[in-house]
């Protein structure tokens, strides 16, 4: 062989090994885990185009700081969160227009849960009419607003909400009381097709509102309550194989409010031994800038809760509850 026929063959030979060292060592290296965020709101920075429309509070303050689309794919991007749920804030009453917004801007990226009002006599027909948009995958109902005046929530009138939602393939989530779980649980054992998810764990709240003296302050905690009894109503729904539960908002539920709310493990580690790792769900609630503004520990924080800090998830569950349970849940392209 010439001299250089040969070093245009060494040099060759040279470089195919580098290539197929390099392409070994990329087989070799894990991918990024799958990060869904089951819970993120957004809300406008044009509120003109789309008005602020609080249905319970009539003396509402527009949230100074925008949590809009724009903010959050940036946040996305920079952690390597690969999609999102958006949930309605209530910021934005019934009308999910913005939120529509946000899912035909990204379409791979997010999916949506709406709001309507369940008390509308017509509530199964908004249903349809908010489903047919694309990217919509279900609605969020909150009975907490309800307390006392809750009667909807397992009436025999919203059973046609149910079947409507059993026939569109919606996914139902809740942001619910404790003690309103036992009628959630009749909804649930009456309609076993719809996808149930529930918010916050519950609010299984270690800090009970005390009820008032004579004097008209707070009083001793009330009598008799136990919050590790308390969550037995919500992993009573553990035996319906269509119900998940985020393990989401920490900060709310525990008494100290310290991150990383290590006094709300008792309660998860119930929720996490009735339900299992498959039907556990991460989400957060609030980007960029808002966090902090809501009290809401950073975005690297609430990844380290689920995967550092709650000491008994394993490896394996870690993933499935930061990912792959609700690309199962809401239908995500994850290849």
């Amino acid at each position: 062989m010439r001299p250089a026929v040969a070093a245009r063959w060494f040099l060759a030979c040279g470089a195919s090994a580098l290539l197929a060292t390099a392409a070994a060592r990329a087989q070799d290296k894990p991918a990024p885990p799958l990060l869904i965020d089951s819970h993120m709101h957004v809300w406008t920075d044009d509120p003109v185009r789309f008005p602020f429309a609080h249905p319970y509070n009539a003396k509402f303050v527009p949230p100074k700081t925008p949590a809009s689309l724009q903010i959050l794919v940036k946040e996305m991007d920079d952690r390597g969160v690969r999609h999102c749920v958006l949930v309605q804030t209530i910021s934005h009453g019934w009308d999910n227009s913005y939120l529509v917004h946000c899912l035909k801007a990204e379409p791979k990226r997010f999916k949506g849960q709406g709001l309507i009002d369940p008390t509308d006599p017509k509530v199964a027909e908004k249903l349809v009419y908010w489903m047919q948009k694309p990217g919509m995958a279900g609605m969020r109902f909150s009975p907490i607003y309800y307390q006392g005046k809750d009667e909807w929530l397992n009436a025999r009138a919203t059973d046609a909400l149910w079947e409507k939602a059993a026939e569109l393939g919606a996914v139902f989530n809740f942001f619910i009381a404790s003690s309103q779980l036992p009628k959630l649980e009749d909804m649930v054992r009456r309609h076993p097709k719809v996808k149930v998810v529930i918010d916050h764990v519950g609010r299984v709240d270690l800090t009970p509102p005390a009820p008032p003296s004579k004097g008209g302050e707070r009083g001793d905690p009330a009598p008799g309550y136990d919050p590790l009894v308390e969550v037995n109503k919500l992993t009573a729904l553990a035996r319906y194989p269509n119900v998940w539960v985020k393990v989401s908002e920490l900060a709310s539920l525990s008494a100290s409010q310290k991150y990383p709310f290590r006094d709300t493990y008792p309660i998860v580690k119930k929720v996490y031994d009735a339900f299992g790792a498959d039907r556990l769900l991460w989400g957060t609630g609030y980007p960029g800038a808002t966090r902090g503004e809501a009290d809401r520990p950073t975005l690297e924080q609430e990844l380290a809760i689920i995967q550092k800090e709650i000491p008994f998830f394993t490896a394996e569950d870690r993933l499935k509850i930061l990912g792959k349970n609700a690309a199962k849940v809401w239908g995500f392209e994850t290849r």
